[in-house]
């Protein structure tokens, strides 16, 4: 199978004649692709180590006491993944979900418009790039970072505002906890007052059984001790 793609690769490059460049990022694709498949059923290691990551970046940004514009960029970067992360796949304004508002409505899971798992690789790959772009000093234009912290603080209040009361208007939660079960039509008190009749009946029954036995048993051992008269 390696040959075969190899074989292809190598047809694309032209002329028959193996690039190997374009071979060597073939393998360290497939490679670094079979990793990050191994690292999806692991979403808390996955973001305990782009927690680290992000702590790593904002130690170099602190102690450099620069790079503000990189900083701001990737907050505001963030915040759209974030918006997207939060938000159905289909747009409710547009078309209708389909997501349950009621006990009788069949579950379903809410799916995200940026999944889990992308949401994680383009945050982790965000801070890996603005931790790089910070050892080019091109990118270190003197601002004055308050006003850039306010209007990222803004921006962020307003766009969350909004998506909040986009959730309200149309009856979702980002979050998916399980399936709900619902055990139906509760019974009426008469179903219970008979219910409990019922129940007591059979105990009384039950209790009368074993007394009348008893009873039984002695008129005949009485009959059998009795003489017979003529």
């Amino acid at each position: 199978m390696d040959a075969l793609y190899e074989e292809d690769v190598a047809s694309k490059g032209g002329g028959g004649v193996t690039n190997p460049v374009a071979v060597w990022r073939d393998n360290i694709g497939r490679k670094f692709q079979f990793f990050l498949d191994k690292s999806t059923p692991h979403p808390v290691a996955r973001w305990v180590g782009s927690l680290v990551v992000a702590a790593i970046f904002g130690l170099r940004a602190y102690y450099i006491n620069g790079f503000y514009i990189v900083t701001y960029g990737l907050g505001i970067y963030l915040l759209n993944l974030l918006i997207g992360f939060l938000s159905p796949q289909v747009d409710p304004e547009i078309e209708d979900p389909g997501l349950p508002s009621k006990e009788t409505d069949e579950f379903k899971p809410f799916i995200r418009r940026l999944p889990e798992f992308k949401f994680w690789y383009a945050l982790t790959k965000a801070f890996l790039v603005a931790f790089v772009l910070t050892f080019f000093s091109i990118f270190d234009v003197p601002v004055f970072w308050p006003i850039l912290l306010l209007y990222w603080l803004v921006l962020f209040v307003l766009t969350m505002k909004r998506q909040i009361r986009h959730m309200i208007k149309y009856h979702y939660v980002p979050f998916t906890v399980g399936k709900q079960r619902y055990t139906g039509k509760r019974p009426s008190s008469s179903d219970q007052v008979m219910r409990s009749l019922s129940e007591e009946s059979m105990d009384a029954a039950a209790t009368l059984q074993p007394i009348s036995s008893i009873d039984n048993a002695e008129i005949t051992v009485e009959s059998q001790s009795l003489p017979l008269q003529v």
